[in-house]
């Protein structure tokens, strides 16, 4: 795996079919939608919600969200607003195991840090 252009991953395959390469903004729209879908995530810092992720693009992720891949290895800050009445420590455990999962999953790199920052809490 090498860092062919700025912000994107080369995966290299042993058959000589092609080259799969993955930008750092698709594993930072995973690693979003991944962390709204959780309950008692209100949206990512900057009231981006998942409906808006997919309307507005990647572009307004990079405040919330901070994807960094070293040699198949994905570590991701998030920065979310939380819903109020929901346990942090027990929804941010939720957070960083569905992130790790969908990245892992999607990607097929690895993912070891899955760092997150509680920005505000959403009151109904």
């Amino acid at each position: 795996m090498e860092r062919e252009k700025e912000n994107s991953t080369v995966l290299r395959e042993a058959e000589k079919v092609g080259v799969v390469q993955i930008a750092d903004d698709v594993v930072a729209t995973i690693a979003s939608l991944a962390a709204t879908e959780v309950e008692g995530v209100s949206s990512l810092a900057g009231n981006i919600t998942n409906e808006l992720i997919s309307k507005v693009g990647v572009k307004k992720l990079f405040k919330s969200v901070r994807v960094t891949v070293e040699e198949r290895n994905v570590k991701v800050d998030l920065a979310l607003i939380m819903e109020y009445g929901y346990g942090i420590p027990a929804t941010c455990h939720q957070v960083q195991a569905k992130v790790k999962a969908a990245i892992e999953n999607m990607t097929g790199l690895g993912c070891s840090d899955v760092n997150i920052r509680i920005a505000g809490v959403k009151v109904r």
